[in-house]
């Protein structure tokens, strides 16, 4: 029987796992011949669709100036475009078009690994696996948010 984690050992762990998956980022990114944040944005671009040039900017956290040069260099490697909005031609909407071409031969590894680990759990665990997952982002976009607001 496992002895029971203290509130330092459990954040110790956390902590050590948040760091694990940064650094996994970093590297698949790097792997792939991206920066982590241009890896970071298309991430961001497949999960929300489409959006302007401004909104990719806000969820990145980059100001104007780098958000521009993160979109050219996306749009230069063929993995976004930019399009007018529709109702709005003097708008721009980025589109995600592409990916990495190795990007899920870099990942598979550690998305096997980690399919392994969530298999392993029960149906109701991992329901609850995932239901964290669920509230635990909307928690960090929301602070995320306050933080940028307060800044």
């Amino acid at each position: 029987m496992s002895t029971p984690q203290t509130q330092a050992d459990a954040s110790r762990t956390y902590r050590r796992y948040l760091s694990a998956m940064l650094l996994h980022g970093h590297a698949s990114a790097k792997a792939c011949g991206l920066g982590a944040t241009d890896l970071y944005a298309l991430n961001i671009l497949e999960l929300a669709g489409p959006m302007t040039p401004g909104e990719l900017g806000a969820r990145t956290g980059l100001t104007t100036g780098p958000t521009t040069r993160l979109i050219d260099r996306l749009e230069e490697a063929g993995y976004v475009r930019r399009v007018p909005e529709p109702g709005d031609r003097r708008k721009v909407i980025v589109e995600p078009i592409g990916k990495p071409a190795g990007l899920d031969q870099v990942m598979a590894p550690a998305r096997e690994k980690v399919g392994e680990i969530i298999a392993g759990y029960s149906a109701e665990q991992r329901d609850l696996l995932f239901d964290y997952f669920d509230r635990a982002a909307q928690a960090y976009q929301e602070a995320a948010e306050l933080l940028r607001s307060d800044s």
